[in-house]
């Protein structure tokens, strides 16, 4: 027998970003009953530790007792949970039970100026403004006054995205008036993160207004922003002092953060088109200490600039290049020199960059996350004589992304025997990523040179969480078993393109992952519904799961398989069963 917890939320569609719904085994009445006290801990108690554990294992807590499931609700508040809100009126008793509960982070979907709308602005300021936290509009088109008069309503915001609201930035008039401003500046006088990106008719004037109601901002963002660059005094053209009315300018984005220093930790402007020369002046800025950027897909910068940013500001702690298609291993070496307090580094795209440039990265002891995706002339090498040094303590890495590496190959120093007893005489003698035990991400998708050979030997991380290994071509069943055996803890799993794979390897693998909850087998051509059983019978917490493209599996399986798991909350199951792309599109 099971019971289906169904909490107020889904009743009125309303459902959390990151967390699904439960399912509740066959447990002892006792336990069961609203009455009944929590076994072991005071509730105050029981919510404190449960906040202190990933939010997969926290929904697991949840099925123990109504009192445990009350209390991992209450840890979940504490956390960065978002909950997402259509905009309609059968919301409406959603919202008002969400403030009840106290919810302080939400997101408006499908917001526009419609009188449901209006209708639902005003009832998420009644009932969640007083202690709404964090609130996201992003993609919307909310009206001005309703905009107004929502944030009047939440005196204790901290986080605001606006970000691709442009219909409140069109008329250049939001915040004109000098009352209004003063009542929404009380308003926001405790934000400190604010998000404009994607905003194509932001300009100085709207820009100035809405940041001077926000003074204590600790961080912006302007991703994708239209941003102008005025030459200076030094090029013998003369820069207007005024702010412009039309246009985003980044001598105005110079005086805010002038203006700003003591207190901006964060910044993106990420695709704003920043010159190598704006990027110096930002960092020379008196008193700033940046403890994040954002520069993804700024392709005019130059391996220099960066340099220079590193000695700038050496406090940073995340840093994203990725598609800053101009930069070479001199830039990672930069950073490696003036950044040791890095602990996220995004290179994504940075296709200049070779193995020389990775042995830079030994130097960053306290990183914790690499996305070095699409490096395509990485060769994996350097990376693991980097990463895994046993010269020194490796780096806390917990998440790394090599995928579309399409040079990363099996080397002799990935491939170290790790076999017997773990412990520190057992492991290792040379460089390898075996090291990194604290990895929770890997992805190597599209990684084409990678064997079962390698990836048996390499892919031993008994805390890892999220794995991808799609588009391997030459992973078999061999292959599959011996993660399974490396990774037990996996949650999530891509397997998508793997044409080698089939029943027979699941039949082994699938007892190893009794935590898998994300799984896709898309185009996975081999595998027939026998292989839907299996997972079906030791995967009991799946919730997705992708066959799109499955020849061997049936809709009929499919149906009977969402029958045993009710829980599945998602199948894609398009074209399965061998069906005609040609015919079906």
């Amino acid at each position: 027998m099971k019971l289906r917890i169904r909490d107020e939320l889904e009743a009125n569609a309303l459902v959390p970003s990151d967390l699904q719904c439960y399912q509740l085994e066959k447990v002892p009445k006792a336990l069961r009953s609203n009455s009944a006290p929590c076994p072991v801990f005071f509730p105050q108690m029981l919510t404190y530790i449960l906040s202190f554990l990933p939010l997969s294992d926290q929904k697991e807590a949840s099925l123990v007792s109504r009192a445990w499931y009350r209390a991992a609700q209450n840890a979940l508040r504490e956390t960065n949970v978002r909950y997402k809100i259509p905009v309609s009126s059968a919301s409406l008793p959603g919202i008002k039970s969400l403030g009840l509960r106290g919810i302080s982070c939400i997101g408006l979907t499908n917001l526009d100026g419609s009188p449901a709308s209006h209708q639902v602005l005003q009832s998420v300021a009644y009932h969640l403004g007083p202690h709404l936290q964090s609130l996201c509009l992003g993609g919307g088109s909310p009206t001005e006054a309703s905009f107004v008069a929502l944030i009047l309503g939440c005196p204790a915001l901290r986080s605001l995205d606006l970000s691709g609201c442009n219909s409140l930035f069109v008329s250049g008039m939001l915040l004109a008036q000098p009352e209004t401003a003063q009542r929404v500046q009380q308003a926001l006088s405790g934000l400190r993160e604010l998000n404009l990106a994607g905003l194509q008719n932001l300009a100085d004037l709207s820009f100035n207004r809405l940041s001077s109601c926000a003074p204590y901002l600790e961080r912006l963002s302007l991703a994708y922003c239209h941003l102008t660059f005025e030459l200076g005094p030094a090029q013998g053209s003369r820069v207007p002092q005024e702010s412009s009315p039309s246009q985003f300018s980044f001598r105005n984005l110079l005086r805010f953060v002038k203006e700003r220093a003591s207190r901006l930790h964060a910044l993106d402007l990420s695709g704003t088109g920043l010159l190598p020369e704006a990027l110096q002046a930002l960092g020379q800025v008196a008193g700033l200490q940046l403890q994040e950027l954002s520069l993804h897909s700024c392709r005019d910068l130059s391996t220099e600039a960066v340099a220079a940013l590193c000695h700038q500001q050496p406090g940073l702690t995340f840093l994203d290049l990725s598609g800053c298609s101009e930069l070479t291993d001199g830039a990672l070496l930069a950073v490696s020199r003036g950044l040791q307090h890095l602990q996220h580094l995004n290179l994504r795209k940075l296709q200049r960059l070779t193995d020389a440039g990775c042995t830079a990265l030994g130097g960053l002891w306290e990183l914790q996350s690499l996305d070095m995706a699409e490096c395509c002339l990485v060769s994996g090498r350097e990376l693991a004589l980097a990463l895994g040094s046993v010269h020194g303590t490796p780096p806390p890495l917990t998440s790394l992304s090599l995928a579309y590496c399409s040079s990363l190959k099996p080397h002799q120093k990935l491939e170290h025997q790790a076999s017997g007893p773990k412990d520190p005489s057992s492991q290792p003698q040379g460089p390898s990523l075996l090291m990194l035990q604290a990895l929770q991400e890997l992805d190597l998708t599209a990684c084409s040179k990678l064997t079962d050979t390698s990836l048996a030997k390499v892919l031993q991380f008994p805390q890892l969480r999220q794995l991808s290994l799609s588009l391997l071509p030459a992973l078999t069943n061999k292959g599959l078993v011996a993660v399974a055996k490396g990774c037990p803890s996996l949650e999530r799993l891509a397997l998508s393109h793997c044409s080698l794979l089939s029943d027979e390897g699941w039949a082994q693998a699938a007892r190893c992952w009794p935590r898998l909850q994300y799984l896709n087998l898309l185009s996975c051509s081999q595998l027939t519904e026998q292989t839907l059983d299996t997972i079906g019978q030791a995967c009991k917490q799946i919730q997705m799961l992708d066959v799109a493209m499955c020849s061997g599996i049936s809709m009929a399986a499919v149906r009977r398989f969402q029958a045993q798991l009710p829980q599945v909350t998602c199948i894609q199951s398009r074209f399965v069963g061998g069906a005609d792309l040609t015919l079906t599109l």
